[in-house]
């Protein structure tokens, strides 16, 4: 069997932190989590996007989505003056629902077209999704925007999609058959998925997932990861080539069709 690789393919990486020199910033660390092994700057992540041909990314700060909540509203601040310069990145404005400041911010932002959409991490940030997922999707679905999730009770996500259809969620982190499941139940097909993580590693999970549910409901996305690993996941994969395409761009370019279509390169 000879390897299916897909020739060079544009990416947009839907799914991107980065660290700044906020005293928030997750930790460079010691041993393998040394700066130098383990690099989170925004400099080395533009260097990696212009090696493997990636437009740009949907990002929010490494502070804003950790345990320090009381930064948010000046890390969205940050990201949405960074986003407004930078061509290449695009902003997901981070709401903590216990902080009506970032409901208002969110109200702001998104409509600029340098915004995504909407970031929520419930873990980190400490709540319960499901105690506050009315007025985190109704939120949503007012604005008709996009929300990418930190996995959290995925098994009780069909229900708040097809409570409010008017908007999309991405539960990141493709792991296993809670993705899928949760994908396959929304009867809206409002539900979708991104490559980030280490879980992306597993021996047939993109392929499992693109054949279960379609490879439409899958975007590429790195997360805290080598963009190199993500994308060969992506680009070596055993998915037919139009099915790679979808993953690197073309999900990307139906969700977000104005914003990717500013970027530097998306008309080449």
């Amino acid at each position: 069997m000879t390897a299916n690789i897909l020739p060079h393919c544009k990416a947009f990486d839907v799914h991107a932190h980065f660290n700044h020199g906020s005293p928030f910033d997750s930790p460079s660390g010691t041993g393998w989590a040394a700066c130098e092994l383990n690099c989170r700057d925004l400099g080395w992540l533009r260097e990696q996007y212009a090696y493997l041909g990636i437009l740009g990314g949907g990002f929010s700060t490494f502070a804003s989505v950790l345990e320090h909540t009381e930064c948010i509203e000046e890390e969205n601040d940050y990201l949405h003056a960074l986003a407004e310069k930078d061509a290449r990145i695009l902003q997901w404005v981070v709401i903590d629902p216990r902080r009506p400041a970032t409901f208002r911010q969110a109200d702001r932002m998104l409509a600029s077209p340098r915004c995504l959409g909407i970031k929520i991490h419930p873990v980190y940030h400490g709540y319960d999704i499901e105690e506050y997922a009315d007025a985190l999707f109704s939120f949503a679905a007012e604005h008709k925007t996009v929300m990418l999730m930190h996995p959290a009770k995925i098994e009780k996500m069909p229900y708040w999609a097809d409570r409010y259809p008017e908007m999309k969620l991405i539960i990141a982190h493709l792991g296993g058959m809670e993705h899928i499941d949760a994908i396959r139940r929304a009867k809206h097909g409002n539900i979708f998925t991104d490559t980030s993580g280490k879980a992306s590693c597993l021996n047939r999970i993109l392929e499992y997932a693109a054949e279960t549910v379609g490879a439409e409901k899958i975007l590429f996305g790195t997360d805290d990861y080598s963009c190199a690993f993500q994308y060969g996941r992506v680009a070596l994969s055993c998915l037919p080539d139009e099915d790679k395409e979808k993953i690197l761009w073309g999900n990307a370019q139906r969700l977000f069709p104005d914003a990717l279509s500013a970027l530097p390169g998306a008309e080449d």
